[in-house]
């Protein structure tokens, strides 16, 4: 189901977005006129577009999808709309100064991701600190992890199917 739009905005310039699929669509063409300073956004978008496809990013440009946003004219016009992952790998594509605190803050995240990899109990701190940045109390944020550990392995449990016995009854397992 689509909802209206809703104009999101970028210091002073608008971002046209849609709920679609379950997701905000956001409209590329105000992001590059964001992102670049542009004069002429669509045109800028034309060429990165054909500089994607030639280096082979063609599973980007699928993930393009057309849908009606109101234009300036106020008419509903077909317009090049991305969910955020794709918005964001076009991001990276675009040399603009503007565009670098985005690229900065990908590979932070990134970065952060795979200690998290190396480094499991990195994840639980940064889980900690976000509660404690929110002002929760020690006792709660231990309480409320313990019990987000023991949902996740009933939840492994139940999916692989391990609190079944062979004969389908609940139980434990003979010995």
């Amino acid at each position: 189901m689509n909802q209206p739009t809703a104009p999101q905005t970028f210091n002073t310039n608008v971002v046209r977005r849609m709920w679609y699929q379950d997701a905000w669509y956001y409209s590329v063409i105000d992001v590059v006129a964001v992102l670049t300073e542009s004069v002429n956004p669509n045109s800028y978008w034309n060429t990165l577009k054909s500089r994607l496809q030639g280096e082979g990013a063609t599973d980007i440009l699928e993930q393009i999808v057309q849908l009606k946003l109101q234009s300036r004219d106020n008419r509903l016009r077909l317009t090049d709309v991305a969910n955020r992952e794709t918005l964001l790998r076009i991001i990276q594509s675009i040399p603009s100064p503007r565009a670098e605190p985005f690229k900065v803050w990908l590979a932070q995240v990134g970065e952060e991701r795979f200690v998290e990899i190396e480094h499991p109990e990195e994840a639980f701190e940064r889980i900690r600190q976000g509660y404690r940045d929110r002002g929760y109390d020690e006792r709660w944020i231990e309480e409320r992890m313990r019990a987000d550990l023991i949902r996740n392995d009933l939840s492994v449990t139940r999916t692989n199917g391990s609190a079944l016995d062979p004969s389908g009854s609940r139980g434990c397992a003979q010995q």
